[in-house]
């Protein structure tokens, strides 16, 4: 639960480059999601080129922390992997916080930045990685911060219905 509890958005980074065991942790954790039927639609594209997150940084409003980012993984996926098409975005969202609470588990720190299903986002990140042909889901901009992932807590009794 630590992980859970602490898992924040983190938008800050530190100029410093993120080991390339941790990456590896990151995306192994973000393959052992469930997925419908098991179809495990997820490819990751992982950008070190600045020149790219540069790009990618104008993506959105809310997505210019990806300049100052030292890597970041961009989320894909291919049709022909879909068993079950009406249900890859959900698969991509269990990918998705698998990935985040692992990098609060190597030290550091990411935020989300939503891609799907807004058609001109995702056309514009596969136009930065030069891709097409493909569905792009999120950016996962993350590294080392000087901001602490740290709980707090977000419980609201008013939020559950029980039915006995």
């Amino acid at each position: 639960m630590k992980n859970i509890d602490n898992r924040r958005s983190i938008r800050t980074f530190l100029d410093k480059a993120v080991e390339a065991e941790k990456i590896d942790k990151i995306l192994r954790a973000g393959m052992q999601a469930p997925s419908a039927g098991n179809q495990r639609p997820w490819e990751f594209v992982v950008v070190k080129n600045r020149s790219v997150l540069d790009k990618l940084s104008e993506m959105s409003p809310y997505a210019k922390m990806l300049a100052s980012a030292p890597v970041a993984i961009v989320m894909i996926a291919r049709d022909e992997r879909m068993v079950f098409p009406t249900m890859w975005q959900q698969d991509m969202g269990a990918c998705a916080q698998n990935i985040l609470l692992e990098i609060v588990e190597q030290g550091l720190g990411a935020v989300w930045l939503g891609v799907a299903p807004e058609e001109e986002r995702m056309n514009y990140v596969l136009e930065a990685i030069g891709m097409e042909d493909i569905k792009a889901f999120a950016v996962i901009p993350f590294g080392y911060s000087d901001k602490e992932n740290k709980f707090i807590d977000r419980y609201e009794e008013e939020r559950v219905i029980i039915l006995d």
